[in-house]
């Protein structure tokens, strides 16, 4: 695609230039997540240009969300993840997990090709404009007479940018010394590993076994909204080459009630939160912060899930309202992504 030439495609690429800094912070995240992306591209045959995609989308941010609710590195809307099959609950958001976010938004695009006749132009289009959007400028066109190839239509001025943006990258990558652009080399190997855990685990108490920074093992496994491992879904995570092993067999040597336990209670006419906390020897912020209830008020025949009395000794802090803790500001960072990646506000950052 690097040989596809417009002004506009022209300007995109002048664009990325000027940031002198989007290159190394590119391949930082990259290090993560490319080798993966590609690995799956290639693995269906679709062409390698498709792996570029989270760079336009997220800069290769599993944490981005944006305005209109997109999230993840592909970018994916509420409504699209829900008809693409993507869990999203209070404990686990699939539009954010590497995989299974890759999976559906390359199923999505091979379904954009087949209805578009063939044409990656207007499957890229559609993917960032919608089927209907591209479809609709198709048919205006050809009432015109006029062409209804993705240059010749009239779409959002965002779509109008979309696909010169993911081409101008193409061309950056495939010569990169023609445009004296250094990239920073990335290993051509598989960055990460799933490692059975045979139950849920806190987040923390994971990473400690595993002998990795807790930081790192949010960013392998950006889907777990919380901190524990989702119960509704296979009991694995992503964890670096070379560190899958060690975490299952620690994870083997726990006792039952060294992992997160739960409970589920099915309350009853007259039950408030006061009452269940003191039933089960837990406190109401708990079972509101596990419950994802903000106030007070609780429906007798709904269900909550009471933690068992020890799992707090790993509890991640960034889940603990007023109990701040440290962030390092890396490369490309931004105050939105941060509060993205600890569930809080841009404003709880800033106070």
């Amino acid at each position: 695609w690097q040989d596809i030439a417009d002004p506009r495609v022209d300007k995109a690429r002048g664009d990325f230039l000027r940031q002198y800094n989007y290159m190394p912070m590119l391949s930082e995240r990259g290090s993560l997540y490319l080798y993966y992306i590609v690995e799956e591209v290639q693995r269906r045959d679709l062409p390698v240009e498709l792996a570029l995609i989270p760079m336009v989308e997220s800069t290769l941010d599993p944490f981005a969300y944006s305005s209109s609710s997109a999230a993840g590195l592909w970018q994916i809307m509420p409504a699209t993840g829900e008809h693409l099959g993507l869990q999203q609950d209070w404990w686990f958001d699939g539009r954010r997990a590497v995989r299974d976010s890759t999976k559906v938004a390359l199923d999505y695009l091979e379904t954009l090709y087949e209805t578009f006749d063939n044409d990656w132009m207007l499957a890229l289009a559609a993917y960032n404009a919608g089927e209907g959007r591209v479809a609709k400028a198709q048919r205006d066109n050809r009432r015109k007479g006029l062409p209804t190839d993705y240059w010749s239509l009239e779409l959002p001025r965002e779509t109008r940018r979309y696909v010169p943006r993911v081409l101008a990258l193409t061309q950056i990558i495939a010569e990169p010394e023609a445009l004296d652009v250094e990239i920073p080399p990335l290993p051509n190997e598989p960055a990460f590993e799933v490692a059975e855990l045979g139950g849920q685990i806190e987040l923390a108490r994971a990473a400690e076994l595993a002998d990795i920074n807790l930081e790192t093992l949010r960013e392998l496994n950006p889907g777990q909204l919380r901190w524990a491992t989702a119960p509704d879904r296979p009991q694995e995570l992503l964890v670096p080459m070379g560190t899958g092993s060690r975490l299952e067999e620690e994870i083997a040597q726990l006792t039952p009630a060294e992992r997160v336990r739960w409970r589920y209670y099915y309350i009853k006419p007259g039950d408030n939160l006061i009452t269940i906390a003191k039933k089960f020897r837990t406190d109401v912020s708990l079972l509101r912060r596990v419950n994802g209830i903000s106030g007070s008020n609780i429906r007798a025949g709904s269900t909550l899930m009471i933690p068992s009395s020890n799992w707090t000794n790993g509890l991640d802090l960034a889940a603990t309202p007023g109990e701040p803790i440290g962030y390092k500001v890396r490369r490309g960072d931004s105050l939105a992504r941060i509060a993205g990646k600890y569930k809080v506000s841009v404003d709880d950052i800033v106070a």
